[in-house]
């Protein structure tokens, strides 16, 4: 019934005819201009077909290349070289004829004659330290190419090949039909580079004071490029940072290494009882059982006993992995390692750190416990993790992923004492790299060409672990701290970046090495807009399933952003292009605000407005029909009405109300006494729900979320006309920082002297 009463307040008729309702903006206002930011995304995606569906699901016809590799690696500690000799099997399950090859040679960057380094601009810094002036223009670049002995065919025969910087082209005997697969082996070796140092997403850590060295190794072997549906050879060039677009396959690797080593890597180690002593064989089978303290496998007093041994022996670890994208793995004399069992679904899994003595006592008390928390945390938001093991290595300055394994940051000072900075930045990091197991490990997108989707998406996904790790341990807080200090997420911490300098902005739906603020926009806003899309736009139930269900479409698959995209919106019912178009294909900003706000009363009186109206048309007061009039408080009409009128007690209302309704009803009936036109305005071009709580006279609040789609039919300001049973004497756009908008001085009626978000961050820093 209060419906009814509404729409009747609303409707002004007259005998004439003419009728004035008030209505939704239908054509815009003048000086408006429509940008359409709700245009559906047809003219940005490619066109659905037999590969990829338009749901975002993988279509009936889809397909995907698979790799297998058979590896003798030998690390040479002395000499810091690797080198290897595999054989790779290459199956074509595509419908297209391939005539050659793509090996992608990611070692190459680092080799003497690289490019890489001269497409960064500079230019001479006025001051310098001596180290940085040493590095710059007197030390000889580092030459860690690979060294390519030989590449043949499965009878011994050399191949042809052309090695274009990244990347080597192999020419086939015969081209490759479907189903058609091909066997060949490459001989390698390269210098190891010092990744502290030299730089490097691998390489190795030497330690002066005992003379040894950690190593963290990755893209190590000439790795197959992907061929797929979407662009044919991903053989984009690797210049640094973007990352890599893998195929799946399986992995039979042989690594020697010094005796005295402990090592670990990609896959199910299969001579364990070779290259384990029965102590430590013991200890892991004890590991096994306990799910919640790590047992340790090699202590920090071993660890530190073979410091100054050096063995001259070798020992060869054997890994076997399964429907992986890539392999990693890490040594070292110095390691201390410890393992933990996590249940996630019906089955176990290891989680599992390796670290030298100069991790401790952050690592022996943290790492494992944050492996294990983060394998629950994504398994919950995605599927249950596949494999039987995650690992975590410390590493200097480092935070890289691959299957199983990852580097990770965070050292105490060398009295073993750390800053609260230094504690969260390695639980963050490690929760980070172990999620990319999920992304892209696992939901294997292209990180040559999107970063985000991988980085966007599993920091995002971070967030949600550090909370959950901070629920799970809150012993692992600071006394000043009620939850994990995440520093991506949350909408307002991306205010300072969205509210830069234009010129230095790229949309997140740019290739990663032509990104402007790489963190920000490949890390921060991605993750951002999740959080929001989840907090705010969809809410957890439809997100979460949606997400749920991207993640298991895609599993051991090559999703595009599209994929992502409409999957979101076919698992939800939740349209969300003009979501995807402002936060993923533009730059705009946040910016919504309240620009006006009337108070009205009602009046059996003609107002101002009808009675131009009737003067207009000459229109007589008694040829008027009842009718209900608004009056806007403080006008000439309001000084004459009755301020606080109960509308049903309005003649012209009260005589409809007895013509229409029943005893019951009428008693049934709550009238409002107030009646408000609050005009919100959108200086900034992103298109976002408006979040808007009203406080009243008697102190108490409502919050009321006007979806995105309120703009629309203009892309300025929109209205809404309020009718309350109590006053409203404060009203707050966004008032728990949901959307990022970058100024909040206009998000207050009565205005009020609010710093914006941004100003707010430049005091903090400054101060």
């Amino acid at each position: 019934m209060k419906h009814i009463l509404y729409y009747f307040l609303s409707v002004v008729f007259i005998s004439s005819g003419i009728c004035a309702q008030e209505q939704e903006d239908t054509a815009p206002k003048k000086g408006h201009t429509n940008t359409n930011k709700f245009k559906q995304l047809y003219d940005e995606f490619s066109t659905p077909n037999a590969y990829r569906a338009a749901s975002g699901a993988p279509g009936y016809a889809y397909y995907q290349q698979q790799a297998d590799y058979k590896m003798d690696i030998v690390l040479d500690d002395k000499n810091t070289t690797l080198s290897g000799f595999e054989t790779i099997t290459y199956t074509n399950n595509s419908p297209d004829v391939l005539k050659y090859l793509w090996v992608q040679l990611d070692q190459n960057m680092r080799a003497k004659d690289s490019k890489s380094p001269l497409i960064q601009a500079g230019e001479v810094d006025p001051v310098m330290y001596p180290s940085q002036f040493t590095k710059k223009y007197l030390k000889e670049r580092f030459d860690g190419g690979f060294n390519i002995q030989e590449v043949k065919d499965e009878s011994g025969n050399p191949l042809p090949h052309t090695i274009n910087r990244t990347m080597m082209r192999i020419e086939l005997p015969k081209p490759m039909e479907k189903g058609d697969t091909f066997t060949f082996s490459i001989k390698w070796w390269y210098k190891i580079n010092d990744h502290v140092n030299d730089g490097g997403r691998s390489g190795y850590e030497f330690f002066p004071e005992d003379g040894n060295r950690a190593y963290v190794i990755a893209q190590f072997f000439p790795r197959m490029a992907v061929y797929s549906d979407v662009e044919g050879w991903q053989n984009s060039q690797f210049w640094g940072r973007d990352e890599f677009a893998l195929t799946f396959g399986d992995y039979e690797v042989n690594i020697t290494v010094p005796a005295d080593h402990i090592l670990d890597g990609t896959g199910v180690l299969t001579n364990r009882k070779e290259v384990f002593s029965k102590i430590m064989m013991e200890r892991y089978e004890q590991a096994k059982k306990s799910y919640n303290t790590p047992v340790v496998i090699v202590t920090q007093e071993e660890a530190e006993a073979k410091e100054s041994t050096f063995s001259t022996e070798t020992k060869t670890w054997k890994l076997k992995a399964e429907n992986v994208r890539d392999f990693g793995f890490a040594t070292s004399r110095k390691f201390i390692w410890d393992m933990m069992a996590v249940k996630i679904g019906d089955k176990d899994v290891m989680a599992v750190s390796m670290y030298p003595k100069e991790g401790n006592p952050l690592w022996e008390e943290w790492s494992t416990k944050a492996v294990a928390s983060t394998l629950k945390t994504y398994s919950r938001m995605t599927f249950d993790y596949p494999y039987h093991k995650a690992i975590s290595v410390h590493a200097k300055r480092q935070g890289m992923e691959y299957p199983m394994i990852c580097w990770n940051y965070g050292r105490p000072k060398e009295d073993g004492t750390y800053t609260d900075r230094v504690k969260y930045g390695m639980m963050g990091v490690i929760i980070h790299e172990v999620g990319h197991n999920f992304f892209p490990m696992i939901v294997n997108s292209d990180e040559r060409q999107w970063t985000w989707m991988d980085e966007g998406l599993n920091t995002f996904l971070q967030y949600v672990a550090e909370q959950d790790f901070g629920e799970a341990y809150p012993d692992a807080l600071s006394e000043k701290d009620e939850h994990f200090p995440s520093d991506r997420g949350p909408a307002h911490m991306i205010v300072p970046y969205m509210s830069g300098n234009q010129d230095y902005i790229a949309p997140i739906m740019t290739k990663g090495l032509n990104t402007y603020q790489f963190g920000n926009n490949a890390y921060g806003k991605p993750a951002t807009a999740l959080n929001i899309l989840r907090e705010t736009v969809m809410g957890r139930e439809l997100f979460d399933y949606a997400f749920k269900e991207y993640a298991n479409r895609w599993k051991f698959k090559h999703p595009t952003p599209e994929d992502f995209f409409r999957t979101m919106e076919d698992a939800s019912a939740v349209d969300l292009d003009w979501f995807w178009r402002g936060w993923f294909y533009t730059t705009d900003w946040v910016d919504i605000g309240i620009k006006d706000v009337k108070k009205y009363y009602v009046s059996s009186e003609p107002n101002t407005y009808m009675k131009d109206i009737m003067k207009e048309r000459g229109i007589k007061k008694n040829q008027l029909r009842p009718l209900v009039f608004m009056v806007e408080e403080g006008s000439e009409d309001f000084k004459k009405s009755m301020k606080d009128q109960d509308p049903t007690e309005i003649k012209t209302v009260k005589e409809y109300l007895m013509d229409n309704f029943t005893p019951q009803e009428r008693k049934a009936i709550k009238a409002p006494k107030y009646f408000y036109n609050i005009t919100f305005e959108k200086p900034g071009g992103l298109v976002m729900p408006i979040i808007v709580e009203y406080t009243y006279a008697d102190g108490s609040k409502k919050k009321e979320t006007y979806p995105a789609q309120i703009w629309r039919f203009n892309d300025n300001e929109v209205s809404k006309a309020i009718a309350s049973d109590k006053e409203i004497v404060n009203i707050v756009v966004d008032p728990n920082k949901e959307t990022a908008d970058i100024d909040t001085a206009n998000n207050s009626w009565p205005k009020q002297e609010v710093q914006g978000e941004f100003d707010s961050f430049k005091e903090k820093i400054q101060g």
